[in-house]
């Protein structure tokens, strides 16, 4: 005798999902509000071209209402982005590099590079004790 097969159910694809940065719901991506906003701390590991911009993404209008204006009252501060162009540099390559590489490297001047890392120095977190 011939046995039947089973009918097993079609698996579903998943559907692509976004987190509220206010809330942190999940919902589905076509139900996302999204916006960018200046933000000098935003340098990704990718191109320049997004640099100093940041992606919010809300469950509602709401929501991104409130980011919006989180981030409008943030000082923008240019050695600050330029700080974080230099981590991404040091973070995906050599660890060190003379200052002629890393100014080709960021495409950032030699006095802005020392302003990012007199920044730096002065922002970062204390070391524990």
């Amino acid at each position: 005798m011939w046995k039947r097969k089973k009918k097993t159910a079609k698996p579903r694809p998943a559907l692509p999902l976004e987190l509220c940065d206010l809330c942190g719901q999940v919902f589905p991506e076509q139900e996302a509000v999204i916006c960018h906003v200046a933000d000098s701390s935003a340098a990704g590991p990718g191109h320049d071209r997004s640099d100093g911009l940041r992606r919010l993404t809300a469950c509602s209008e709401a929501h991104l209402g409130t980011l919006r204006e989180r981030y409008l009252k943030r000082p923008y501060v240019e050695e600050e982005l330029w700080a974080a162009k230099i981590d991404r540099v040091l973070t995906h390559g050599p660890s060190a590099l003379p200052l002629e590489q890393l100014a080709c490297r960021t495409g950032l001047h030699a006095p802005e590079i020392r302003r990012a890392v007199a920044w730096h120095n002065d922002h970062r977190p204390p070391l524990p004790s």
